[in-house]
């Protein structure tokens, strides 16, 4: 049973379309782990759609078919950790809105005149520096029960394709499932 208030967000979450993303993004994830692991100073990124999701980075094919493989094949096993990634979106999101929040607080009331404003400055950073202690975490949180899924028992690649986007080397993973 959910917690009162919290049934249209699990309504959402259920919705097919968002459950292909959902499991999509954990894939992605886990995809750039096991890249990152073997590519170390390769900078990389990915995007998830319903569809599958974008690797892109300076890696080959051959190195995306594997590293997608064996991160399909860790997550069905379990290791659920490979779904959650410190530089995702999500993270960097929920940074941005507490450190927003915490500067627009602090600046409450302060009235029309730039120096009152500036004379908040210090209280704005202070805030925002503290909020982002709690920010990784609770970023770790939305991933984890929002923004990715572990169910993703019935997930297969169906192809790895080479692209470029832009300048950018990139690589489609179409999944089904």
């Amino acid at each position: 049973m959910m917690r009162p208030g919290l049934d249209g967000v699990s309504g959402v979450l259920n919705h097919p379309l968002i459950q292909r993303i959902r499991r999509n993004h954990s894939l992605e994830h886990a995809t750039l782990h096991v890249l990152a692991r073997r590519n170390p100073r390769t900078s990389m990124a990915g995007h998830s759609d319903p569809g599958g999701y974008w690797i892109l980075g300076d890696v080959t094919l051959e190195e995306v078919k594997g590293a997608a493989q064996e991160a399909l094949s860790r997550l069905k096993a379990g290791e659920l950790s490979l779904a959650l990634h410190p530089n995702c979106g999500t993270n960097i999101a929920t940074a941005g809105m507490l450190a927003g929040v915490a500067g627009g607080l602090a600046m409450f009331g302060a009235g029309r005149r730039v120096r009152d404003k500036l004379e908040r400055l210090p209280l704005a950073a202070s805030l925002a520096t503290l909020v982002m202690i709690f920010a990784r975490p609770l970023g770790f949180f939305f991933q984890r029960r929002l923004t990715t899924s572990g169910e993703i028992h019935s997930l297969e690649i169906v192809d790895v394709r080479p692209s470029k986007r832009g300048w950018m080397r990139a690589h489609r993973v179409l999944t089904r499932g």
